[in-house]
């Protein structure tokens, strides 16, 4: 369907970007078919998955329905609710596995970290808007410190993976507004000169040892180099076509940790093996090529910005995931998108993608304000 063709159709009128909607749908439904395997059966948590997909749904789709301008005049306000919320969490959060990252409210638990994707790249996105592009040195700065605030409260949680995806999600947008590849060079020099403080100062012991697992995994098979190790057993075993739905041996006998969650990539390359793995990064790839064609497609800055670092960090999210499980890159805790199991992350990507929909489908609303 053409982009003429849907704007005459009822899903454009509902503000909803069908070709969007139906990779999302896929995706989510190739989620809980692996869900079921790596869950081990469990109704349980396929219940709470299913709820979590449709509570995601409902949010995209009545972000969908609110105007991006409303967005762009909200950015401040959640931007300073999140950065209140990560002092929060720093002072007063639960500790789980050894990271003080999730808030409790009573009525409801979740990990500000994750709002933080999008607050980050909203006001940055808002601040950018309102200069002209590409963005002069002192509002390059200005950005910087509104993208780093964040980032230094996620990372003293600690949650180096998650400060490093949040930090990411402000400087595409950077990038994207046409900062000069000058100030890009200057800002990589610096980040690789930043490097020895962070590992001698700011990490902490079992981040090192993660870094250095990566080397030499086998020097600690029963302890920091075990999901390595583990996991890169399920993938190579998997071969071409897999071993068969639920029929994966090392998720299925529980070698295998975290296999609903952050691990959950080696289960699919176990059971349905690189057929199953190229089926996943071919929706992955359809999503984010549709992104940006709704990216090049914006009528304001503020639209193009957002979408593209929206599809850019999505990106990021999935090589992540994939390095880390695969031996690549060290283990840092970061959920493959829309697949692993969690509440927080799905809600969050899928209230982007209802923005990404929004800028999208109220083109037409914008063009004529301009």
């Amino acid at each position: 369907m053409t982009d003429n063709q849907q704007k005459g159709s009822l899903w454009y009128k509902m503000h909803i970007d069908l070709p969007f909607l139906i990779i999302v749908l896929a995706l989510l439904s190739y989620s809980a078919f692996v869900m079921w395997s790596a869950s081990g059966q469990d109704m349980g948590m396929m219940e709470r998955k299913v709820g979590q997909i449709a509570m995601g749904l409902v949010v995209m789709l009545v972000m969908a329905q609110i105007p991006p301008r409303v967005y762009e005049s909200w950015a401040p306000y959640l931007y300073f609710v999140c950065v209140i919320l990560l002092i929060l969490v720093d002072a007063f959060g639960q500790i789980s596995k050894g990271a003080q990252r999730w808030l409790d409210l009573g009525f409801i638990r979740f990990q500000p970290s994750e709002i933080a994707k999008i607050a980050v790249p909203l006001m940055v996105a808002r601040f950018m808007n309102r200069d002209v592009c590409p963005p002069s040195l002192k509002n390059t700065g200005i950005a910087l410190i509104l993208i780093f605030l964040p980032t230094l409260l996620v990372a003293a949680q600690p949650d180096l993976g998650t400060s490093i995806l949040v930090a990411a999600s402000g400087l595409f947008v950077l990038f994207l507004s046409g900062m000069s590849w000058r100030l890009i060079a200057i800002a990589a020099v610096l980040l690789a000169a930043f490097i020895p403080i962070l590992w001698f100062f700011l990490m902490h012991g079992y981040q090192r040892d993660r870094v250095m697992m990566l080397l030499d995994p086998e020097s600690d098979p029963l302890g920091a180099g075990y999901h390595i190790i583990q996991s890169k057993i399920a993938i190579g075993s998997g071969g071409l076509s897999g071993k068969g739905w639920l029929h994966g041996t090392q998720s299925q006998l529980e070698f295998l940790p975290e296999r609903h969650t952050d691990f959950i990539f080696a289960v699919l390359a176990e059971e349905l093996g690189l057929i199953g793995v190229l089926i996943l990064l071919a929706l992955y790839l359809c999503l984010i090529m549709r992104g940006l064609v709704i990216a090049a497609h914006a009528q304001t800055t503020f639209g193009r910005v957002m979408v593209g670092a929206l599809m850019l960090i999505l990106f990021v999210y999935v090589f992540v995931n994939i390095g880390m499980v695969s031996g690549i890159l060290p283990v840092v805790g970061v959920p493959l998108p829309l697949v692993s199991y969690g509440g927080s992350a799905l809600i969050v990507l899928m209230a982007g993608f209802g923005i990404v929909m929004s800028i999208h489908t109220h083109r037409k609303m914008l063009s004529k304000n301009l």
